[in-house]
């Protein structure tokens, strides 16, 4: 079945796309952080993340034939050896120790000049980052009610006649 099948076309072929995904991938390796149009950092992002995972991979196992059959795995879908060298030596040991979620996507406030498109700035995540802290939640206030209903002062017990 084709269920699922229509992700982040991105209006091109298929070779086109994943020729630019290759190339997006390859500066995102070597540089760190690129700017980019919104649609195409949310396609990056799981194709990024995938190479990233082959890469850890490699850097995890001690076996030299599957650390080469990761590399050209990587190969095969970046096309550019100076970039998946970089990543299989320096960065895949930064990702070690995260379970996923490599890359971060910052959107920007200003759009292209040209034809408007939304841009945004994809990054690799830096091992020591930790992400954003959610607030702690404030608690909730008591109901009303039991500001309405404020303890009332007893009157004085009204005296009992005496049998």
């Amino acid at each position: 079945m084709r269920h699922c099948k229509h992700r982040y076309q991105l209006g091109v072929k298929k070779e086109h796309r994943e020729a630019l995904m290759a190339n997006l991938a390859a500066a995102l390796f070597i540089h760190n952080r690129i700017k980019t149009t919104l649609p195409k950092a949310k396609a990056l992002r799981p194709f990024a993340e995938k190479v990233i995972t082959l890469a850890k991979k490699a850097a995890q196992t001690d076996d030299k034939v599957k650390k080469l059959h990761y590399f050209r795995l990587a190969l095969s879908k970046v096309r550019n050896e100076e970039a998946v060298a970089i990543l299989f030596t320096k960065r895949a040991q930064e990702f070690l120790n995260r379970n996923g979620g490599y890359t971060r996507i910052y959107k920007l406030a200003i759009p292209r000049i040209g034809d408007g498109a939304e841009m945004a700035l994809i990054e690799l995540i830096a091992a020591n980052d930790e992400g954003y802290k959610k607030a702690p939640k404030k608690a909730a206030p008591k109901a009303k009610k039991a500001k309405e209903e404020a303890p009332v002062e007893e009157a004085a017990p009204a005296e009992q006649p005496a049998a």
